[in-house]
């Protein structure tokens, strides 16, 4: 037994396994993300999460109270996401208790700016969701989108944590798509840039790379992913990490059930990808005739 701890301890076979979190702070909490997504609804579709009592008495106190908690526990989760990888001070008069009050600083300021964008987000989700109503004659009302369709539940997680994404914020964003992966079948990478009126109908099996750019009004069936097609190696063998190698898919995309895009290729708007495709090449709007 005492054998078997002292190989586990051992500090040179442990390596990556092992993760020590600057300035003592905690991980972050995939509890607490699964809160601040619960949250997060409630805020986005009153009514729909949490509060079933909401009506427009009531809206602008369980609003404000969400809010408030959002921001408490955002603020919280955004600090332990910069403690995952914290900088080290950048003068040696600099000390690591005042360096870990910057990250306090920042990581304040971050929540309290995805608060203020919230109104644009559910903006954003609102198009989503009428994206999918419209997209679907199996949908009886934008009701049903919003309690039952996975698409939205993952473009709330994915929506939020692009913007976590874009605010330099390590980790959380990863584990917020993850866990939307985990529930819809959906994964989309925080860092994937995605336009208004989106829709994944079905969705289960959807892949959408970290640097995937899509437009405007695409709609994704079932099994469709925008992936990379090689990884290029630096001077070592090893992956060049940063580089755009997902595809560029253009204004008012159809992509049917298990098609396949892969590498940095562009879809020309208003393309039809048939299902069961394997497309690895650039796809632009044919010619225009000189008589048209």
């Amino acid at each position: 037994m005492k054998s078997t701890v002292e190989i586990l301890s051992d500090p040179t076979k442990v390596q990556q396994l092992f993760h020590e979190q600057q300035f003592g702070y905690n991980l972050p909490s995939q509890e607490e993300l699964q809160n601040i997504i619960d949250i997060l609804r409630r805020i986005m579709f009153p009514g729909f999460y949490g509060h079933s009592q909401v009506n427009p008495d009531t809206i602008k106190y369980h609003i404000g109270v969400d809010v408030e908690m959002l921001h408490k526990k955002l603020r919280k989760q955004v600090l332990s996401g910069l403690c995952f990888v914290g900088k080290e001070p950048s003068h040696e008069e600099d000390s690591p208790r005042a360096d870990f009050y910057a990250l306090k600083d920042k990581a304040r300021q971050i929540a309290t700016d995805v608060i203020r964008q919230l109104p644009q987000l559910r903006d954003l989700l609102a198009m989503d969701i009428e994206a999918a109503y419209l997209g679907d004659p199996a949908a009886d009302s934008q009701s049903e989108i919003i309690t039952c369709y996975p698409c939205i539940k993952a473009l709330t997680n994915y929506r939020l944590a692009h913007q976590l994404f874009l605010a330099g914020v390590p980790i959380i964003p990863r584990m917020l798509t993850e866990m939307a992966h985990s529930e819809t079948g959906i994964d989309i990478h925080p860092g994937a840039q995605i336009g208004h009126h989106f829709c994944i109908d079905h969705g289960t099996g959807v892949v959408i790379g970290s640097t995937t750019i899509i437009g405007n009004h695409v709609k994704l069936y079932q099994g469709v992913t925008l992936g990379a097609k090689s990884f290029p190696l630096d001077e070592n063998g090893n992956p060049i990490k940063g580089i755009p190698r997902h595809p560029i898919i253009g204004n008012n995309v159809i992509v049917y059930a298990n098609a396949t895009i892969l590498g940095r290729i562009t879809i020309a708007e208003g393309t039809i990808i048939s299902a069961n495709q394997w497309v690895t090449k650039d796809i632009y709007p044919p010619p225009r005739s000189h008589l048209a």
